[in-house]
């Protein structure tokens, strides 16, 4: 797999090199260097810090199926992160998951990178389908997994599982 990097109208996304992640959140300056952007003082999210050793033992070609890192375009700072569990499963699913840094909230990045990470992993051998979970309280990741198209299929222990569908409500 060749080197892979998106863009969005306000964000970068790339993979989250395994030394960048290695090096978190203990050396904030070699993840930096080792990603090529300023880090937000808030990130990485205490949600992502149990991800970050999968992340780090990952082999390069792996790199893109887990952590991406969201780069505000408009400053180079990494905003946010989004990616995914491991590659397919058996049955072609691959779950996403996202985050956005507070101060960073209520820009649209998490629908923007959401929408461009699904569009590229459904390209990708193997990927027949991205699902997601999201607390039930959680109305803006809901609203978020909405518009860009995914659609409710179930709930467990406080958690909605959702499926994309491949058609965006409607805004």
């Amino acid at each position: 797999m060749t080197h892979v990097q998106l863009r969005t109208t306000q964000l970068e996304l790339r993979p989250l090199a395994s030394g960048a992640a290695a090096a978190l959140p203990e050396d904030r300056a070699a993840a930096s260097a080792r990603i090529g952007a300023s880090l937000s003082p808030t990130w990485p999210l205490a949600e992502l810090l149990d991800a970050l050793p999968m992340q780090a033992a990952a082999a390069p070609g792996a790199e893109p199926f887990g952590i991406w890192v969201m780069i505000e375009a408009a400053t180079g700072i990494v905003v946010g992160d989004i990616g995914f569990l491991g590659p397919a499963d058996v049955a072609g699913a691959v779950e996403v998951g996202y985050g956005v840094v507070p101060d960073r909230r209520r820009r649209g990045y998490a629908g923007e990178a959401l929408a461009a990470l699904v569009a590229w992993v459904l390209e990708e051998p193997g990927v027949v389908s991205v699902v997601a979970r999201c607390e039930v309280g959680n109305v803006a990741s809901m609203r978020t997994l909405c518009r860009v198209g995914f659609v409710e299929t179930g709930t467990a222990d406080g958690t909605l599982a959702w499926r994309f569908a491949g058609a965006p409500s409607p805004s």
